[in-house]
């Protein structure tokens, strides 16, 4: 069954980012350290700025992020502290090294994921995205973990280095025993896109491409007994336009305390709030708030001032196709056996 996840105000989502430190230097990696910091957060800070949003609706959730949130030694403590906040559900975002024994440290019932970063169905393409090693390490990870009983989930990052594995994800996703697949993609959000982390910056899939081979893969995948979601990106010629900043409760959090609405707008110092010790503020206009007002005929209004690459304008520069939210998602749940 396909669904549209729109945006709801019952929900709080908290994208921490506890640090910014990597082991590995993946070649899409968002994390701008000029923008977001290089500093590790003491696990009082993490504490306090977890607070602010445990409470604010009906189910909080949060995510933690790096960097590598495993290489954080406190990441335990911080896991066990959102679960006491009342935090409905805590997930890892992870490359699968899973440093500091974290596997031992928490349980399934304080973790409820596990998301690791595989970029290919092979060693050979992943390995060229995230580093040499890092595909069967993952691997392994993913296996240490179902082993402990955690729920696990995945995310792949689509560029043209590795649309061609899409397909051959299914069967290997089946056979590691992951409950839910994220098709995230490259280029509406972050800073590698222009600089690239690696000899030549990743290329975007083309509007064609993604149209042709998103969906279809997607479903093909969800058939196997795997949630799949993705941004369906482009919208629909009748499908309305909604922005998540004006409706929604996502926040996106960096150690140097800037707290983001909209990831599209990390790499600028644009952010909507800021943690100033323990206390967090609204930002001064002209921020990241003010612009998500806007109306105009593109859609998004971040992408058009961010990411101007993604549009295409017919003879009369007219728009050919509106890009919708980056937190808008397609999901796909796996059919229901009798």
């Amino acid at each position: 069954m396909h669904k549209t996840v729109s945006f709801t105000q019952n929900a709080t989502n908290v994208f921490f980012h506890i640090l910014t430190q990597c082991n590995l230097k993946c070649r899409h990696c968002y994390i701008n350290p000029e923008q977001h910091g290089r500093n590790t957060l003491d696990i009082d800070t993490i504490k306090n700025w977890l607070k602010p949003f445990s409470q604010q609706a009906a189910r909080a959730n949060v995510i933690f992020l790096g960097g590598e949130p495993t290489l954080h030694p406190e990441l335990a403590a911080a896991v066990k502290h959102a679960r006491r906040l009342g935090y409905g559900s805590v997930t890892i975002d992870t490359n699968g090294y899973l440093f500091h024994d974290i596997l031992d440290k928490v349980t399934p019932d304080e973790v409820d994921f596990f998301s690791f970063s595989l970029d290919g169905a092979t060693a050979a393409t992943n390995d060229a995205l995230r580093g040499t090693g890092s595909y069967a390490k993952c691997i392994e990870g993913i296996g240490r973990a179902r082993q402990k009983g955690f729920g696990t989930s995945l995310i792949y990052t689509v560029s043209q280095a590795n649309l061609h594995e899409l397909d051959a994800m299914g069967p290997l996703l089946a056979q590691l025993g992951i409950e839910r697949f994220f098709i995230q993609v490259l280029g509406l959000r972050g800073h590698s896109i222009r600089t690239g982390a690696g000899a030549t910056p990743l290329k975007l899939v083309t509007r064609g491409n993604w149209q042709a081979v998103i969906p279809k893969a997607a479903e093909n995948i969800a058939r196997r007994g795997i949630r799949v979601t993705y941004p369906p990106v482009y919208l629909a010629p009748r499908m309305p336009f909604e922005c998540a900043g004006l409706v929604a409760h996502n926040y996106f959090i960096f150690p140097n305390g800037r707290v983001y609405r909209c990831p599209l707008c990390e790499d600028y110092p644009i952010h909507a709030m800021r943690f100033d010790g323990q206390a967090l503020h609204a930002t001064p206009p002209i921020n990241e708030a003010d612009l998500f007002r806007l109306s105009i005929a593109e859609g998004c209004v971040m992408n058009k001032l961010i990411h101007p690459e993604n549009l295409d304008y017919d003879s009369d520069n007219r728009p050919v196709g509106r890009i919708a939210c980056c937190m808008l998602k397609t999901e796909i749940e796996p059919p229901k056996i009798d």
